[in-house]
């Protein structure tokens, strides 16, 4: 029997109590199965499953399906977490949702579903993106949405070069730059004028923030390209993936990005249709 793996939200929990509700049903009527159930361990404590508390390392680990209870924030903390081994049913509990396949009410009645394996699985392409200096791996980072190099505090326009397997695209007097998947490509890269891009389209999409020039825009490259960037002053910036997980560049460091070798895979329990998703979120089609 397959176990679930429950990575939810503690302050969501907190904040909404039909969350905590919904949560507490839909754990309960897997545990009356004898199902093996594995809950985060701050979001354990409040749904009052203390026996079931484990680490998210062990979630990723020792589950079989994850199932992610919050924003597109959350879903993707998950996605990282279950990369490359088991699928992730992303439930919203508010905010955006472009990545959560269904909402918080219907959660007690997706059960029986995911417990028998009535679903689908969607691959997606993510993103590895390695920091070296000197020729040394500092760290390695995966993400599923986008790679960003970003000014660090308060310092002045970034001087940033960037390079497709080894050959110079361009030089960008910018805030910053975004390397984004087609999944990411709904989020910061649309919002700093990129490009929408298919999930099933897979290829990297470098998108420059606030560009100092007139010049500057968005490209999209192959999957199979590595991207390759570089301050070309004495500077300080910062390293994102997924808007979460942060690491600081100087200069001289280079950060290589390239498709990552893992997938997320996102639980599918009907056929929705991408387009569909944009109509609904980004309100087109309307007068």
């Amino acid at each position: 029997m397959s176990t679930i793996g429950f990575l939810i939200n503690p302050s969501k929990l907190t904040e909404h109590t039909e969350a905590l509700v919904m949560a507490e049903q839909a754990i309960a009527a897997l545990v009356s199965r004898a199902h093996p159930v594995l809950v985060n361990a701050e979001a354990a404590l409040l749904v009052h499953r203390e026996a079931l508390a484990v680490s998210e390392t062990d979630l990723g680990e020792r589950a079989d399906l994850l199932v992610v209870l919050g924003g597109d924030g959350t879903i993707l903390h998950g996605a990282r977490i279950a990369a490359g081994r088991i699928p992730v049913l992303g439930v919203r509990l508010g905010g955006f949702g472009f990545l959560a396949e269904v909402n918080l009410e219907d959660l007690p009645r997706t059960v029986d579903r995911i417990a028998s394996g009535a679903y689908e699985v969607e691959e997606r392409m993510m993103l590895q993106a390695d920091v070296e200096r000197d020729g040394i791996l500092l760290e390695r980072f995966i993400g599923l949405n986008d790679v960003v190099v970003t000014k660090s505090g308060v310092a002045r326009v970034l001087g940033l070069k960037a390079s497709v397997n080894d050959e110079l695209l361009a030089s960008y007097p910018a805030d910053g730059l975004i390397l984004s998947t087609p999944t990411g490509s709904t989020a910061y890269s649309l919002s700093a004028g990129g490009p929408i891009v298919h999930p099933r389209v897979e290829v990297i999409i470098i998108t420059p923030i606030s560009p100092h020039t007139f010049n500057a825009r968005s490209i999209i490259v192959s999957r199979d390209d590595r991207v390759t960037i570089e301050l070309t002053a004495a500077q300080d910036a910062r390293l994102t993936v997924d808007g979460q997980v942060g690491y600081p560049i100087m200069a001289g460091d280079r950060v290589l990005v390239a498709r990552a070798d893992v997938t997320t895979k996102l639980v599918r329990l009907a056929r929705t249709s991408f387009y569909g998703i944009l109509r609904a979120k980004l309100g087109w089609g309307g007068r």
